[in-house]
């Protein structure tokens, strides 16, 4: 048969296959011709081919494989070839990961902080209205003698301001009667008073408490006469820039007793 190779040259190629995984070779042929003397019978033709005889089970005998048992006769009797080919190498160590995901987890913070600029020294926040005018002509009428010729304002900007999480805007009088005259004097207070009410107001860009959005004019106001001299108002993270009036409207019902007017008010902006 010309399938037996006797001075023939094979070529035997040589496969590696790292994944998937593929069933590694296992392979057994025979093939046999020419004749066998069987005694008592005699000269039995020989012409056979088996590829990978393949066990089977006979009932009370056991498993068995005639293919390779005929092969292998064929072989001791000198009328067969055979063929075989066995390949092993270990399989992975462990289950192979064609796509590997790697997540990496990133972290950092970054501190509240709310921020302010108020001048460089302590005078930046004296707000002096120097003389409050009151009239004081000896030909005013008696029910216009030692009234407020007009308001008293004052106007502040910081170009810097804000806070860089939810946060609090208050602003708070330290007396909600406003300007508070710090020179004992008697006065009859049908006619006379020794405060000045003023109200403030504070205006900057900013959103409200936990909204995402396009900043908007946001204000804080307190009159002049809110009894208790103070407000909030709760933001978002906001920066910008802040004006601070305070105008004390004219006292014009009474007169004003002589002396020196003080009072505070305190911005707080506070990281929630």
């Amino acid at each position: 048969m010309k399938k037996i190779l006797t001075g023939a040259v094979a070529a035997i190629a040589l496969v590696g296959i790292a994944s998937p995984a593929a069933a590694q070779t296992n392979q057994r042929h025979y093939a046999g011709t020419g004749s066998l003397n069987i005694p008592f019978i005699g000269s039995v033709p020989v012409n056979y081919t088996i590829t990978n005889p393949t066990p089977v089970t006979i009932p009370f005998i056991g498993t068995v494989n005639p293919g390779q048992l005929l092969g292998d006769l064929g072989v001791a009797t000198k009328v067969g070839t055979r063929y075989t080919a066995v390949a092993d190498a270990p399989s992975d160590s462990e289950t192979a990961t064609p796509t590997v995901n790697v997540e990496f987890s990133l972290s950092g913070s970054v501190n509240k902080d709310c921020s302010f600029y108020a001048g460089n020294n302590g005078s930046a926040t004296q707000i002096d209205f120097g003389v409050i005018g009151v009239r004081t002509g000896n030909n005013e009428n008696v029910n216009n003698a030692f009234e407020m010729v007009g308001p008293a304002v004052a106007n502040i900007e910081t170009l810097t301001a804000g806070c860089n999480f939810n946060n609090e805007v208050k602003i708070a009088k330290n007396n909600p009667l406003g300007l508070v005259n710090q020179d004992s004097s008697g006065y009859d207070n049908l006619q006379f008073q020794n405060n000045i009410p003023y109200a403030v107001t504070a205006a900057w860009t900013g959103v409200a408490k936990d909204v995402v959005a396009n900043g908007s004019p946001q204000s804080l106001v307190v009159t002049s006469t809110d009894a208790d001299g103070e407000g909030t108002i709760e933001q978002g993270a906001w920066r910008s820039a802040m004006t601070i009036n305070f105008t004390a409207p004219a006292v014009t019902s009474k007169g004003l007793v002589a002396g020196n007017y003080t009072g505070t008010t305190t911005l707080t902006l506070q990281a929630l």
